[in-house]
């Protein structure tokens, strides 16, 4: 075992070490069983009524994730992160949250479906709670990430894209899934950082790019995923995440240089 996977190893071992969320952890295990009693029944159950005999194919696995969502808690420390995924009435979760010191808490089985997107779109995808982990950051969303965070997000995204082999263009933000419901990662987010790393797309030097002309702005988006039904908060959602910016801005040379370069990461 690497020294990375090592360290990796002992932070999730210090995620799930909370003797506080024994409560939580039982009804965990109670759904996770209620689950596994539901995998295990034959198809033919379903079909009761009907008079052919079941027949069980051989060759099939689980599903697996093919998006990471990367979100900021919104909230004031990983206490009151934690609680809020251990109860029932927040109705929402996620499958990991990294607390500033770094600590990584690995809160449900990623295989397992976290309610963390909520209403979201991202191409032709309405349902990216089906296929994406979800990862929160622990940040109220008026400050910037700190260092130990970002290098435990970075072994976690390596482990994670390593073991679903998930396409670089797949890890986003909340923000670029729900343009104008959500903004996190707020803009103080390193996505150009991670980009470096491999995961997500990022643009090169544009100063010799050229728009060519009728290029569309609009169509770039949503070649790239954005939802354009509101292309002001889509806008804003993209110049958010490649610009950095915290206000929103329309379109000049330099972000349609951005667009462009980036639109033919995506086709």
């Amino acid at each position: 075992m690497t020294k990375r996977s090592l360290i990796f190893l002992s932070l999730i071992i210090v995620g799930c070490s909370h003797n506080a969320y024994k409560s939580s952890n039982r009804v965990y295990k109670k759904e996770t069983k209620a689950i596994g009693e539901l995998i295990r029944q034959e198809p033919a159950d379903y079909f009761s009524m009907q008079d052919s005999p079941w027949i069980g194919a051989v060759n099939f696995d689980l599903r697996k994730p093919n998006f990471v969502i990367i979100h900021h808690t919104a909230q004031n420390g990983c206490p009151e992160t934690l609680h809020t995924f251990t109860i029932t009435q927040s109705q929402v979760s996620a499958h990991y949250v990294i607390c500033k010191d770094g600590t990584v808490h690995h809160m449900l089985n990623d295989y397992l479906r976290a309610w963390q997107a909520g209403i979201s779109k991202w191409g032709n995808n309405t349902d990216i709670n089906s296929s994406s982990i979800g990862i929160e950051l622990d940040n109220n969303g008026f400050e910037y990430f700190t260092d130990p965070q970002i290098n435990s997000l970075l072994i976690l995204l390596d482990t994670l894209k390593t073991k679903y082999k998930i396409p670089q263009e797949n890890f986003i933000g909340h923000g670029d899934i729900a343009p104008g419901r959500k903004l996190d990662p707020n803009w103080r987010f390193p996505w150009k950082l991670l980009a470096d790393h491999g995961f997500g797309n990022w643009y090169g030097d544009t100063t010799a790019v050229i728009v060519p002309t009728g290029f569309n702005n609009y169509q770039a988006l949503r070649i790239i995923g954005y939802n354009i039904k509101d292309t002001m908060t889509a806008i804003a959602a993209f110049r958010r995440h490649w610009l950095l910016d915290s206000v929103y801005k329309p379109f000049d040379s330099l972000s349609e240089k951005i667009l462009f370069s980036l639109s033919l990461k995506y086709q």
